[in-house]
């Protein structure tokens, strides 16, 4: 599991993903460490008074799944050995599962 032998298109769609997944991570601890939405999203989002009362859940939510792109990323860029890819691919869909459960105990 490397980039030998991979198209360049597959390669910068691989580190644009993991770049994507860097910032949900950062944006995510951003939120749930200051316990407080970005003014942007409270407009755009639409966000419902319940929600709003959240932010440590949904931050953590949001970083869990930009930690989950990056770990199934990670096989692809460097060089591992294929149970430990396997075990990143396992962390990967474990750590979007949590994401997932986290958004749907959220109050509506």
């Amino acid at each position: 599991m490397n980039l030998d032998g991979e198209d360049p298109v597959t390669t910068a769609l691989r580190l644009v993903a993991v770049v994507l997944g860097l910032a949900t991570i950062a944006l995510g601890v951003r939120v749930a460490g200051s316990r407080r939405f970005p003014a942007a999203w409270v407009r755009l989002a639409r966000l419902t008074p319940s929600q709003r009362s959240q932010p440590v859940r949904m931050g953590s939510a949001q970083a869990m799944i930009g930690a989950g792109v990056v770990f199934q990323q990670a096989p692809f860029l460097f060089s591992v050995p294929y149970p430990v890819g396997v075990a990143l691919f396992v962390v990967s869909l474990l750590s979007i599962l949590a994401a997932a459960g986290s958004f749907a105990l959220l109050r509506r």
